[in-house]
């Protein structure tokens, strides 16, 4: 099925960052983000637990629609997102051996709330270093505090030539819906960028107390919760 243009099939609703509760600051288990997805119609998923694949495997074994398997991986510069994964990328790599593990695994690159002053993206400096060996920048992600800080990004993901997305980032059930892309049907990692480069951005931000779903989240693990 190729991304084409004004095809007549129904857009897909593409959100490529969503996190299970095996992201430590996370609550939502695969089954809660299948439903959750399935109410609000949310129809094409990556899942992108940090530093881990588990969930993704487990969502994509649950759900009815297309799933993604990815994760947000912490480098030394700042978290990168891989998508299209087959096993784990380890954290504490730099971010350009990041990278490579993910493309030794035919995988596309992501860059997750890059200029986000309370979060650990890759930040200018390194948008622009990576700018080369990078596919996707979020310039709008729905956790994201201050609005200007999307619109640096949306500003440098033009300035480079990048595809710019919207995603969710959500930690919980409540959050899924709350940012995606609006692109044609895919099949396979470039035909998903030719989607994404004709896709229209929809999103709203998230309560800034998303954040304290998050604390009560990584303070259970914390005190000794894993999932099963």
């Amino acid at each position: 099925m190729s991304a084409v243009p004004g095809r007549e099939e129904r857009p897909l609703r593409i959100d490529l960052h969503l996190h299970t509760h095996y992201s430590p600051d996370s609550i939502t288990s695969p089954q809660r983000l299948v439903a959750a997805c399935q109410r609000k119609g949310i129809t094409c998923i990556a899942v992108t637990d940090h530093n881990t694949i588990r969930g993704a495997v487990a969502v994509k074994e649950a759900a009815p629609f297309q799933v993604i398997v990815g994760e947000e991986i912490r480098s030394t510069e700042g978290e990168i997102i891989g998508l299209f994964l087959n096993e784990e990328v380890p954290p504490g790599l730099s971010a350009q051996e990041t990278i490579e593990r993910i493309r030794a695994q035919s995988g596309l690159v992501s860059l997750p709330h890059p200029l986000d002053r309370f979060r650990g993206g890759v930040g200018t400096e390194g948008v622009a270093r990576l700018a080369p060996l990078v596919d996707i920048v979020e310039v709008m992600n729905a956790r994201t505090t201050l609005k200007r800080d999307d619109d640096a990004a949306t500003r440098l993901a033009q300035e480079h030539s990048l595809v710019g997305v919207a995603m969710s980032d959500a930690h919980s059930p409540w959050e899924i819906g709350r940012a995606y892309v609006e692109a044609p049907a895919f099949d396979g990692p470039q035909e998903l960028l030719e989607a994404l480069r004709w896709g229209t951005l929809v999103g709203r931000p998230s309560s800034p107390l998303v954040h304290l779903i998050s604390r009560y989240a990584a303070l259970r693990r914390k005190l000794g919760w894993r999932p099963a």
